[in-house]
Order: C-alpha cells, then structure tokens, then sequence
C-alpha cells in the first residue's frame, strides 16, 4: 500500500487539464473498513492536502456521526475521490472530476484493501460509477432508496452547503438516512 500511494501521489496523469497541477489527494491502509468516494478535491484541499478539509468535509462528519480523529484514522477509513485533483471552475462551480483517476488507481487500492465493510458513495459522479446503472433517475431517488444498496455501498448527495436547499426540500434525509448511516458508521468502527 505505501508503495501504491507513493506512485498515486507522484501521478501526472492528466496534469495538462488541471489549472493549478497535480496534488492527488487520498488516505487509505490497508486495513480501512470505511472507503469514502467523493468527487475531486477543492480549492481548500487542494491547499492544505488533507482530504474534506472544509466545509463539505465538516457537514459529512456531521452525518456520519463522527469527529476529525475517527475521520482521518486510515485504519478506519479511507478516502479515496473520483478525481484525486483539483479539476478546475466551472461556470457553476467545480468542474466535474478528471475521469483518468478512478479507472487508473481505484481497482489498485482495493485490491490492497482487504478488510472493506462499507463504501459510501457521495455524489453521482461515485454513484454512476459504481453502481453501473443501477441507480434511479435521479440522484434524489437513488438516495431516496439507500437500503437497495447495503450493505456494500452507502448512497449520499454532496454534503456541501449549497445543498442545503436539497436537504430542506428532502426532510426524510435527516430523518431516515442519517441515523442509518450513523449507525452503519458505528457497528463497522467499534
């Protein structure tokens, strides 16, 4: 594994697309339980290195019923985003994660993950990705619906702040995903 992640964090893939450089941002050990597949990292993390160290990192705590230290223990979890680098704005924000990432190193990192219970996919970059059309509609429905998918993945929207709107709109969200996940979170990490 440290071999592996000396090599991803060396990695120019696709260094001609990204308008600040290559700076892959992942955790993982082999002994991660928990893999979170997020998007691409931000500006933020793209600065300070450490993965959802922001806002959005701050909220996905939150729902996950965890504190920092729990959050970054590679034995526990890993995290590991669809893109590992910062992919540039867009006109209504980031643009969507390089697709030369997951293809490349995701199968190489679980396969030096043996102990992995629970695989939270945030967003519908990691929900298309790996779900392989077995998702709904849309990304609501496909939340909406998170059991189908246990116990192998957890299904989550972003947690950035600009979906907050989303979340006043869905209140089964607070009320009917987050205790499960926290729950989840807790049998896997105890």
């Amino acid at each position: 594994m440290k071999n592996l992640l000396t090599e991803i964090s060396t990695c120019t893939l696709c260094s001609n697309f990204l308008p600040l450089g290559p700076r892959p941002v992942v955790t993982a050990s082999q002994n991660s339980k928990i893999v979170i597949i997020g998007q691409a990292p931000g500006t933020a993390v793209h600065a300070s290195g450490i993965p959802w160290d922001d806002k959005s990192g701050e909220n996905l705590r939150l729902w996950m019923g965890i504190d920092k230290d729990l959050f970054y223990d590679t034995s526990k979890i890993a995290i590991v985003p669809m893109g590992f680098c910062y992919p540039g704005k867009g006109k209504s924000g980031d643009l969507p994660p390089r697709t030369e990432c997951a293809p490349k190193w995701h199968d190489a990192l679980f396969h030096q993950m043996k102990n992995v219970e629970l695989v939270l996919l945030i967003g519908k970059y990691a929900q298309d990705y790996y779900l392989k059309n077995k998702e709904y509609r849309t990304l609501t429905e496909t939340v909406k619906n998170f059991q189908e998918y246990l116990p192998n993945y957890f299904v989550l929207p972003h947690p950035s702040p600009r979906n907050n709107i989303w979340q006043a709109k869905n209140k089964w969200f607070r009320k009917d995903v987050i205790p499960e996940l926290q729950n989840q979170i807790k049998i896997i990490c105890n």
